[in-house]
């Protein structure tokens, strides 16, 4: 099984700069967009045309702002959008589904640059969400979370962690959420395979030429639960795929 997880800033502008192209190329079973930017009506394709049999989209109240969608080569037993708490649900950052082996969890978190109340919503909702995979965990089910997470966990997943400590995604706070998370026993699939390289990112600036000059930061990921560790196959970043400012992520599955 093959999931690819891309924040597309905008899938209509993505869909302009070759995304269908690189879905025909990769054939992925799973396809997790993040930061869609856009309601289901306003993307005039169906799901076929994407390449898949059926999709999931969660959509922000307020139109072209983040939203999430999950696509699928074979339906899922289950799907929701919402966690339970509304001011979250509200902002489209969910699509849960439901695989019977798995759990998969296509989140869009938020970002916390703008004002100090949206860094405090940020630490909210990661303290929601702790709490629900925990519980998940808990009740026995294996999970796979992926999406841009807007954090960069350690020195190594970004490209100046002395001048950035302290920064918006960066902040010790939400680092030590991200051990917190890894402490549940929540493997990050890409360091599984790649546990020192150095100069992979995730998303880059659109100013002054980042991504050219390769200064990023390792904010997206596709962690799984401990019981799936045995299913892993490979798991890479795809930096040289454009459309986005962030590229997409892929990981490969063995089968049950």
């Amino acid at each position: 099984m093959k999931i690819i997880s891309w924040n597309v800033n905008g899938i209509r502008a993505c869909l302009k700069k070759g995304m269908l192209d690189f879905l025909e190329a990769e054939k992925p079973d799973i396809f997790c967009v993040q930061e869609t930017k856009a309601h289901r009506e306003q993307v005039e394709m169906t799901d076929i045309e994407f390449g898949f049999e059926s999709s999931v989209w969660s959509e922000a109240q307020k139109k072209g702002y983040s939203g999430t969608a999950s696509f699928f080569l074979e339906e899922p037993s289950s799907t929701d959008v919402i966690i339970g708490e509304e001011r979250f649900d509200t902002e489209g950052r969910f699509v849960v589904s439901d695989h019977k082996d798995f759990l998969l969890y296509n989140i869009y978190y938020p970002n916390g640059a703008a004002s100090d109340e949206r860094h405090f919503f940020k630490m909210d909702f990661l303290d929601m969400l702790y709490k629900h995979l925990k519980e998940k965990l808990e009740e026995g089910r294996e999970i796979i979370v992926v999406g841009d997470y807007n954090i960069a966990h350690s020195e190594i997943d970004i490209h100046d962690p002395v001048r950035l400590n302290g920064t918006s995604g960066f902040k010790p706070e939400e680092r030590e959420w991200m051990d917190r998370f890894f402490d549940l026993g929540f493997v990050d699939t890409f360091r599984h395979f790649h546990p020192q390289e150095t100069d992979r990112y995730s998303w880059w600036s659109y100013r002054a030429g980042a991504r050219e000059r390769n200064k990023g930061w390792r904010i997206d990921y596709m962690s799984v639960s401990p019981g799936l560790v045995s299913r892993l196959k490979s798991a890479d970043i795809l930096k040289d795929v454009m459309g986005s400012d962030h590229c997409p992520l892929v990981l490969e599955l063995k089968s049950s």
